[in-house]
Protein backbone atom coordinates (compact mmCIF):
# COMPACT_ATOMS: atom_id res chain seq x y z
CA UNK A 1 0.00 0.00 0.00
CA UNK A 2 1.10 3.51 -0.83
CA UNK A 3 1.53 5.62 2.29
CA UNK A 4 1.19 8.80 0.21
CA UNK A 5 -1.59 9.95 -2.07
CA UNK A 6 -1.99 7.95 -5.28
CA UNK A 7 -2.83 10.00 -8.39
CA UNK A 8 -6.34 11.45 -8.11
CA UNK A 9 -7.03 10.57 -4.48
CA UNK A 10 -6.32 12.90 -1.54
CA UNK A 11 -6.45 10.58 1.46
CA UNK A 12 -6.65 13.32 4.08
CA UNK A 13 -9.70 14.87 2.42
CA UNK A 14 -11.23 11.42 1.88
CA UNK A 15 -10.75 10.58 5.57
CA UNK A 16 -12.33 13.87 6.67
CA UNK A 17 -15.34 13.26 4.43
CA UNK A 18 -15.80 9.68 5.65
CA UNK A 19 -15.55 10.84 9.27
CA UNK A 20 -18.30 13.40 8.61
CA UNK A 21 -20.63 11.11 6.69
CA UNK A 22 -19.90 7.71 8.27
CA UNK A 23 -18.56 8.49 11.73
CA UNK A 24 -16.64 5.57 13.22
CA UNK A 25 -16.17 3.73 9.92
CA UNK A 26 -12.46 4.57 9.63
CA UNK A 27 -10.34 3.68 12.67
CA UNK A 28 -6.83 4.65 11.61
CA UNK A 29 -4.70 6.51 9.05
CA UNK A 30 -5.59 5.67 5.48
CA UNK A 31 -3.26 4.27 2.84
CA UNK A 32 -4.23 3.48 -0.74
CA UNK A 33 -3.14 1.85 -3.96
CA UNK A 34 -4.34 2.40 -7.51
CA UNK A 35 -5.59 -0.86 -9.04
CA UNK A 36 -3.99 -1.30 -12.45
CA UNK A 37 -5.73 -2.74 -15.46
CA UNK A 38 -8.86 -0.60 -15.81
CA UNK A 39 -9.42 1.04 -19.18
CA UNK A 40 -11.62 3.85 -17.89
CA UNK A 41 -12.61 4.86 -14.36
CA UNK A 42 -9.92 4.85 -11.67
CA UNK A 43 -10.20 2.27 -8.91
CA UNK A 44 -8.28 2.28 -5.62
CA UNK A 45 -8.04 -0.06 -2.66
CA UNK A 46 -8.04 1.91 0.61
CA UNK A 47 -7.30 0.59 4.10
CA UNK A 48 -7.08 1.88 7.67
CA UNK A 49 -5.02 -1.18 8.65
CA UNK A 50 -8.08 -3.08 9.88
CA UNK A 51 -10.67 -2.76 7.11
CA UNK A 52 -10.46 -2.36 3.35
CA UNK A 53 -12.66 -0.50 0.88
CA UNK A 54 -12.66 0.36 -2.81
CA UNK A 55 -12.95 3.90 -4.15
CA UNK A 56 -14.04 4.64 -7.73
CA UNK A 57 -13.66 7.99 -9.49
CA UNK A 58 -13.55 9.21 -13.13
CA UNK A 59 -10.20 9.31 -14.94
CA UNK A 60 -7.96 12.32 -14.43
CA UNK A 61 -8.77 15.16 -16.79
CA UNK A 62 -11.97 13.53 -18.02
CA UNK A 63 -14.25 15.66 -20.19
CA UNK A 64 -17.48 13.73 -20.72
CA UNK A 65 -19.09 13.46 -17.30
CA UNK A 66 -21.92 11.32 -18.69
CA UNK A 67 -19.39 8.64 -19.62
CA UNK A 68 -18.08 8.42 -16.07
CA UNK A 69 -21.23 8.81 -13.98
CA UNK A 70 -20.42 7.82 -10.40
CA UNK A 71 -23.99 8.30 -9.20
CA UNK A 72 -25.20 5.89 -11.88
CA UNK A 73 -22.71 3.17 -10.91
CA UNK A 74 -23.53 3.65 -7.22
CA UNK A 75 -27.26 3.51 -7.94
CA UNK A 76 -27.15 0.20 -9.79
CA UNK A 77 -25.02 -1.65 -7.22
CA UNK A 78 -27.19 -0.20 -4.42
CA UNK A 79 -30.30 -1.53 -6.16
CA UNK A 80 -28.81 -4.95 -6.88
CA UNK A 81 -27.05 -5.56 -3.55
CA UNK A 82 -30.20 -6.90 -1.78
CA UNK A 83 -30.84 -9.33 -4.67
CA UNK A 84 -29.07 -12.59 -5.56
CA UNK A 85 -26.77 -10.70 -7.95
CA UNK A 86 -23.27 -10.59 -6.42
CA UNK A 87 -22.15 -6.95 -6.12
CA UNK A 88 -20.05 -5.15 -3.50
CA UNK A 89 -21.96 -3.45 -0.71
CA UNK A 90 -22.10 0.31 -1.38
CA UNK A 91 -20.77 2.49 1.44
CA UNK A 92 -21.07 6.09 0.29
CA UNK A 93 -21.58 8.32 -2.78
CA UNK A 94 -20.02 11.79 -2.91
CA UNK A 95 -21.01 14.13 -5.75
CA UNK A 96 -19.22 17.13 -4.21
CA UNK A 97 -16.19 17.66 -6.45
CA UNK A 98 -14.47 19.82 -3.83
CA UNK A 99 -13.62 16.74 -1.74
CA UNK A 100 -11.14 14.97 -4.06
CA UNK A 101 -11.62 16.89 -7.31
CA UNK A 102 -14.37 14.72 -8.82
CA UNK A 103 -17.44 12.73 -7.79
CA UNK A 104 -16.60 9.32 -6.29
CA UNK A 105 -18.11 6.44 -4.42
CA UNK A 106 -16.89 3.97 -1.81
CA UNK A 107 -17.85 0.30 -1.62
CA UNK A 108 -16.75 -2.74 0.32
CA UNK A 109 -13.61 -4.61 -0.72
CA UNK A 110 -14.50 -8.09 -1.99
CA UNK A 111 -11.97 -10.91 -2.09
CA UNK A 112 -11.57 -12.67 -5.41
CA UNK A 113 -9.54 -13.07 -8.58
CA UNK A 114 -10.36 -11.51 -11.96
CA UNK A 115 -9.26 -14.10 -14.52
CA UNK A 116 -8.01 -12.15 -17.54
CA UNK A 117 -6.14 -14.69 -19.64
CA UNK A 118 -6.14 -18.29 -20.80
CA UNK A 119 -2.81 -18.69 -19.00
CA UNK A 120 -4.41 -17.78 -15.65
CA UNK A 121 -7.18 -20.31 -16.19
CA UNK A 122 -4.68 -22.97 -17.23
CA UNK A 123 -3.09 -22.53 -13.82
CA UNK A 124 -6.26 -23.64 -12.00
CA UNK A 125 -6.81 -26.73 -14.16
CA UNK A 126 -9.54 -27.80 -16.60
CA UNK A 127 -12.23 -28.80 -14.08
CA UNK A 128 -12.08 -25.50 -12.20
CA UNK A 129 -11.84 -23.56 -15.44
CA UNK A 130 -15.05 -25.15 -16.67
CA UNK A 131 -16.80 -24.38 -13.38
CA UNK A 132 -15.69 -20.74 -13.39
CA UNK A 133 -16.75 -20.04 -16.98
CA UNK A 134 -20.13 -21.74 -16.56
CA UNK A 135 -20.64 -19.73 -13.36
CA UNK A 136 -20.10 -16.58 -15.42
CA UNK A 137 -23.08 -17.55 -17.57
CA UNK A 138 -25.22 -18.59 -14.59
CA UNK A 139 -24.52 -15.27 -12.86
CA UNK A 140 -25.59 -13.41 -16.00
CA UNK A 141 -28.85 -15.36 -15.95
CA UNK A 142 -29.32 -14.22 -12.34
CA UNK A 143 -28.73 -10.58 -13.29
CA UNK A 144 -31.16 -10.76 -16.19
CA UNK A 145 -33.83 -12.34 -13.97
CA UNK A 146 -34.07 -9.22 -11.78
CA UNK A 147 -37.21 -7.15 -12.39
CA UNK A 148 -35.88 -3.60 -12.80
CA UNK A 149 -39.05 -1.99 -11.45
CA UNK A 150 -39.00 -4.14 -8.29
CA UNK A 151 -35.51 -2.88 -7.35
CA UNK A 152 -36.12 0.78 -8.21
CA UNK A 153 -34.45 0.71 -11.63
CA UNK A 154 -37.56 1.06 -13.77
CA UNK A 155 -36.26 4.38 -15.13
CA UNK A 156 -32.60 3.37 -15.38
CA UNK A 157 -32.63 3.47 -19.18
CA UNK A 158 -34.78 3.73 -22.32
CA UNK A 159 -35.27 0.20 -23.63
CA UNK A 160 -37.41 1.28 -26.60
CA UNK A 161 -35.16 1.43 -29.65
CA UNK A 162 -32.18 0.31 -27.56
CA UNK A 163 -30.25 -1.56 -30.27
CA UNK A 164 -30.75 1.16 -32.86
CA UNK A 165 -29.51 3.81 -30.42
CA UNK A 166 -26.55 1.66 -29.40
CA UNK A 167 -25.53 1.19 -33.02
CA UNK A 168 -25.88 4.91 -33.70
CA UNK A 169 -23.95 5.81 -30.55
CA UNK A 170 -21.00 3.58 -31.39
CA UNK A 171 -21.03 4.81 -34.97
CA UNK A 172 -20.69 8.38 -33.73
CA UNK A 173 -17.97 7.30 -31.33
CA UNK A 174 -16.05 5.82 -34.25
CA UNK A 175 -16.40 8.97 -36.34
CA UNK A 176 -15.11 11.11 -33.47
CA UNK A 177 -12.02 9.01 -32.72
CA UNK A 178 -10.32 7.87 -35.88
CA UNK A 179 -7.72 9.31 -38.22
CA UNK A 180 -7.16 6.47 -40.69
CA UNK A 181 -8.98 4.17 -43.08
CA UNK A 182 -10.40 0.97 -41.57
CA UNK A 183 -11.49 -1.37 -44.37
CA UNK A 184 -14.77 -3.11 -43.57
CA UNK A 185 -15.82 -1.03 -40.55
CA UNK A 186 -18.52 0.91 -42.43
CA UNK A 187 -19.77 -2.30 -44.02
CA UNK A 188 -20.03 -3.96 -40.60
CA UNK A 189 -21.90 -0.97 -39.16
CA UNK A 190 -24.31 -0.83 -42.12
CA UNK A 191 -25.01 -4.55 -42.15
CA UNK A 192 -25.69 -4.58 -38.41
CA UNK A 193 -28.19 -1.76 -38.92
CA UNK A 194 -29.99 -3.61 -41.70
CA UNK A 195 -30.31 -6.80 -39.66
CA UNK A 196 -31.48 -5.41 -36.29
CA UNK A 197 -33.19 -8.20 -34.33
CA UNK A 198 -36.35 -7.76 -32.28
CA UNK A 199 -35.32 -7.40 -28.64
CA UNK A 200 -36.75 -9.54 -25.83
CA UNK A 201 -38.20 -8.01 -22.67
CA UNK A 202 -35.65 -5.50 -21.36
CA UNK A 203 -33.52 -6.15 -18.29
CA UNK A 204 -30.65 -4.52 -16.46
CA UNK A 205 -27.67 -5.04 -18.77
CA UNK A 206 -24.08 -4.75 -17.58
CA UNK A 207 -22.67 -3.54 -20.87
CA UNK A 208 -19.14 -4.94 -20.46
CA UNK A 209 -19.78 -8.41 -19.10
CA UNK A 210 -16.71 -10.68 -19.24
CA UNK A 211 -14.63 -12.88 -16.99
CA UNK A 212 -12.17 -10.21 -15.92
CA UNK A 213 -15.02 -7.96 -14.76
CA UNK A 214 -16.04 -10.44 -12.06
CA UNK A 215 -14.21 -11.67 -8.96
CA UNK A 216 -13.95 -15.42 -8.32
CA UNK A 217 -13.10 -16.80 -4.87
CA UNK A 218 -11.10 -19.90 -3.92
CA UNK A 219 -14.27 -22.01 -4.13
CA UNK A 220 -14.73 -20.90 -7.76
CA UNK A 221 -17.78 -18.87 -6.79
CA UNK A 222 -18.35 -15.44 -8.31
CA UNK A 223 -18.26 -13.01 -5.39
CA UNK A 224 -18.81 -9.73 -7.25
CA UNK A 225 -19.60 -8.24 -10.65
CA UNK A 226 -17.52 -5.09 -11.12
CA UNK A 227 -17.33 -2.08 -13.49
CA UNK A 228 -20.96 -1.05 -13.96
CA UNK A 229 -20.18 2.17 -15.85
CA UNK A 230 -21.89 0.99 -19.06
CA UNK A 231 -24.96 -0.52 -17.37
CA UNK A 232 -28.48 0.45 -18.39
CA UNK A 233 -31.89 -1.04 -19.21
CA UNK A 234 -31.88 -2.76 -22.55
CA UNK A 235 -31.55 -5.95 -24.55
CA UNK A 236 -30.09 -8.72 -22.33
CA UNK A 237 -28.66 -10.58 -25.32
CA UNK A 238 -26.07 -7.82 -25.77
CA UNK A 239 -24.41 -9.14 -22.60
CA UNK A 240 -24.54 -12.70 -23.95
CA UNK A 241 -22.93 -11.52 -27.20
CA UNK A 242 -20.07 -10.07 -25.18
CA UNK A 243 -19.45 -13.38 -23.38
CA UNK A 244 -19.42 -15.22 -26.70
CA UNK A 245 -17.08 -12.69 -28.28
CA UNK A 246 -14.63 -12.57 -25.36
CA UNK A 247 -14.71 -16.36 -24.99
CA UNK A 248 -14.30 -17.07 -28.68
CA UNK A 249 -12.13 -14.37 -30.19
CA UNK A 250 -8.65 -15.52 -31.17
CA UNK A 251 -5.61 -14.96 -29.01
CA UNK A 252 -3.81 -12.43 -31.18
CA UNK A 253 -0.03 -12.24 -30.82
CA UNK A 254 1.03 -9.69 -28.22
CA UNK A 255 -2.58 -8.53 -27.83
CA UNK A 256 -3.31 -6.66 -24.57
CA UNK A 257 -7.01 -7.58 -24.94
CA UNK A 258 -8.17 -10.32 -22.63
CA UNK A 259 -9.12 -13.66 -24.14
CA UNK A 260 -9.75 -16.88 -22.27
CA UNK A 261 -10.00 -19.06 -25.36
CA UNK A 262 -7.64 -22.00 -25.39
CA UNK A 263 -7.56 -22.73 -21.66
CA UNK A 264 -8.02 -26.49 -21.06
CA UNK A 265 -11.55 -27.14 -19.82
CA UNK A 266 -12.96 -23.88 -21.21
CA UNK A 267 -16.48 -24.64 -22.50
CA UNK A 268 -17.10 -24.04 -26.21
CA UNK A 269 -19.18 -20.98 -27.07
CA UNK A 270 -22.08 -23.19 -28.23
CA UNK A 271 -22.29 -24.68 -24.73
CA UNK A 272 -22.23 -21.20 -23.15
CA UNK A 273 -25.07 -20.08 -25.41
CA UNK A 274 -27.11 -23.20 -24.62
CA UNK A 275 -26.45 -22.79 -20.89
CA UNK A 276 -27.80 -19.23 -21.02
CA UNK A 277 -30.82 -20.29 -23.10
CA UNK A 278 -31.74 -23.05 -20.65
CA UNK A 279 -31.23 -20.86 -17.59
CA UNK A 280 -33.04 -17.79 -18.90
CA UNK A 281 -35.69 -19.32 -21.14
CA UNK A 282 -34.85 -16.74 -23.83
CA UNK A 283 -34.67 -17.36 -27.55
CA UNK A 284 -30.96 -17.14 -28.46
CA UNK A 285 -31.26 -18.03 -32.15
CA UNK A 286 -30.06 -14.54 -33.13
CA UNK A 287 -26.94 -14.57 -30.95
CA UNK A 288 -24.63 -14.21 -33.97
CA UNK A 289 -25.91 -10.65 -34.51
CA UNK A 290 -25.19 -9.77 -30.89
CA UNK A 291 -21.72 -11.31 -31.11
CA UNK A 292 -20.98 -9.36 -34.30
CA UNK A 293 -22.17 -6.20 -32.56
CA UNK A 294 -19.79 -6.98 -29.68
CA UNK A 295 -16.92 -7.24 -32.18
CA UNK A 296 -17.95 -3.87 -33.68
CA UNK A 297 -18.18 -2.20 -30.28
CA UNK A 298 -14.78 -3.49 -29.21
CA UNK A 299 -13.26 -2.44 -32.55
CA UNK A 300 -14.55 1.09 -31.94
CA UNK A 301 -13.21 1.14 -28.38
CA UNK A 302 -9.81 -0.12 -29.52
CA UNK A 303 -9.66 2.37 -32.38
CA UNK A 304 -10.39 5.15 -29.90
CA UNK A 305 -7.49 3.98 -27.75
CA UNK A 306 -5.26 3.83 -30.85
CA UNK A 307 -6.38 7.32 -31.87
CA UNK A 308 -5.45 8.74 -28.45
CA UNK A 309 -2.13 6.89 -28.66
CA UNK A 310 -1.32 8.60 -31.97
CA UNK A 311 -2.02 11.93 -30.29
CA UNK A 312 0.27 11.08 -27.38
CA UNK A 313 -2.62 10.96 -24.90
CA UNK A 314 -2.10 7.47 -23.50
CA UNK A 315 0.39 6.28 -20.92
CA UNK A 316 1.54 2.70 -20.31
CA UNK A 317 2.61 -0.46 -22.08
CA UNK A 318 0.78 -2.14 -24.92
CA UNK A 319 -0.96 0.86 -26.46
CA UNK A 320 1.40 0.84 -29.45
CA UNK A 321 -0.01 -2.57 -30.50
CA UNK A 322 -3.72 -1.74 -30.25
CA UNK A 323 -3.99 -0.27 -33.74
CA UNK A 324 -2.63 -3.41 -35.37
CA UNK A 325 -5.34 -5.68 -33.96
CA UNK A 326 -8.41 -3.55 -34.78
CA UNK A 327 -8.74 -4.99 -38.35
CA UNK A 328 -8.98 -8.52 -36.93
CA UNK A 329 -12.01 -7.57 -34.84
CA UNK A 330 -13.68 -5.99 -37.86
CA UNK A 331 -13.05 -9.14 -39.89
CA UNK A 332 -14.43 -11.41 -37.16
CA UNK A 333 -17.47 -9.16 -36.83
CA UNK A 334 -18.24 -9.51 -40.54
CA UNK A 335 -17.64 -13.27 -40.49
CA UNK A 336 -19.87 -13.72 -37.45
CA UNK A 337 -22.65 -11.62 -38.99
CA UNK A 338 -22.70 -13.92 -42.00
CA UNK A 339 -23.59 -16.77 -39.66
CA UNK A 340 -26.74 -15.02 -38.37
Amino acid sequence: MNAGNPPGLDLERLRAHLDRERAGLVRGPLSAELIEGGRSNLTYTVTDGASRWVVRRPPLGHVLATAHDMAREHRVISALHPTAVPVPEPVLLCEDESVIGSPFYVMEFVEGTPYRTAEQLTGIGPERTREVVLSLVDTLVTLHSVDPAEVGLGDFGRPEGFLERQLRRWGKQLAASRNRELPGIEELHTRLGKALPASPTPTVVHGDYRLDNVLVNADDRITAILDWEMSTLGDPLTDLGLIVMYSGHPNLADSPISSTQGAPGHPATDELIQRYAEGSGRDVSGVSWYTAFAYFKLAVILEGIHYRFTLGQTVGAGFDRIGDIVPAFIEHGLTTLEES
